[in-house]
């Protein structure tokens, strides 16, 4: 995988566009602390009209969210689009997305979880790079220090972020930063959504996932030959996850099944879900160091 393309910086004189292209939004509190976030900053938020409206698990029917995200991306005004959540159906749009309707004009897609979807179909065929940060419903109860980390990342005010973890060994690798949520990255596997894994640095994180249900898709991840592909690997938090097997720790999965690479790991990085989820710029240029346990990146 090549580098892609970041959007420019953006500024709170500018338009944000919000869309729920995944679950039914019902977390109504949630979400306006986050777009209060926003707002508190000075942005415009528009939001659709249409956003309360379920079909079932999902926030609207297919065609209701493919429109919002095909309309967000092609206003000419609008500069990021923030989603309201994730949960399930970003990747039931995939399905008919027809990237020719889309502009190449870059801007930010910003989500995390089920939103993997979108920001991998943008890196692969758009060449544009989103944001794996936090969504509207969680983005209210983020620390200040990774709410200012995202916003200081899209207006331009740093450059290079470093997270810090612990390291596994293998010395330093350089290559272009794919975060993703690892069940949706795993089914992506075998479709045309797969970006070439070649020279990537992945970035996973999970929720309510059993060590047996993380050991599963790391398997298919060793017999596919795609973990052998990569440069490295980022673990953030995997939460909720040793509720049915608490004798059995989610570390050890990865000891298993990730730690005769040779490659560099770095793991509990705060990223993922329930804590501190700083924000991952999809296709930029990261170095993974698992000597002293960092993973950064640039523009």
């Amino acid at each position: 995988m090549k580098s892609t393309q970041l959007p420019p910086n953006i500024n709170s004189s500018q338009k944000v566009r919000v869309i729920a292209p995944s679950g039914a939004l019902r977390e109504w509190e949630r979400f306006e602390q986050g777009v209060k976030v926003w707002r508190d900053r000075g942005y415009e938020l528009l939001i659709p009209e249409d956003l309360s409206q379920p079909w079932g698990y999902l926030a609207g029917t297919d065609e209701q969210r493919y429109q919002q995200l095909i309309e967000a991306w092609n206003d000419p005004e609008c500069v990021a689009i923030a989603c309201a959540r994730g949960g399930y159906g970003s990747m039931r749009l995939l399905e008919k997305l027809d990237w020719q309707q889309l502009s190449d004009r870059p801007k930010w897609l910003i989500g995390f979880s089920d939103i993997t979807a979108l920001l991998w179909g943008f890196a692969k065929y758009k060449n544009i790079g989103g944001l794996h940060a936090p969504v509207l419903t969680t983005l209210g109860n983020e620390p200040a220090r990774s709410q200012q980390q995202l916003f200081d990342w899209l207006e331009g005010k740093v450059d290079e972020i470093t997270l810090t973890g612990e390291g596994w060994g293998h010395g330093k690798a350089t290559g272009v930063l794919l975060p993703a949520n690892l069940t949706l990255a795993t089914n992506f596997i075998g479709t045309p959504i797969c970006p070439d894994l070649n020279n990537v640095i992945l970035a996973i994180e999970d929720v309510g996932e059993a060590p047996y249900r993380v050991d599963r898709m790391l398997t298919h991840w060793r017999w596919s030959g795609h973990l052998q592909k990569l440069k490295g690997i980022a673990i953030g938090r995997f939460s909720q996850s040793e509720v049915s097997t608490p004798s059995f720790k989610m570390e050890e999965v990865w000891r298993d099944r990730l730690s005769n690479l040779g490659i560099p790991i770095v793991i509990n990085l705060p990223f993922g879900h329930d804590g501190e989820n700083a924000p991952l710029a999809v296709g930029c240029n990261a170095e993974i160091d698992a000597v002293n346990g960092t993973l950064s990146y640039s523009r």
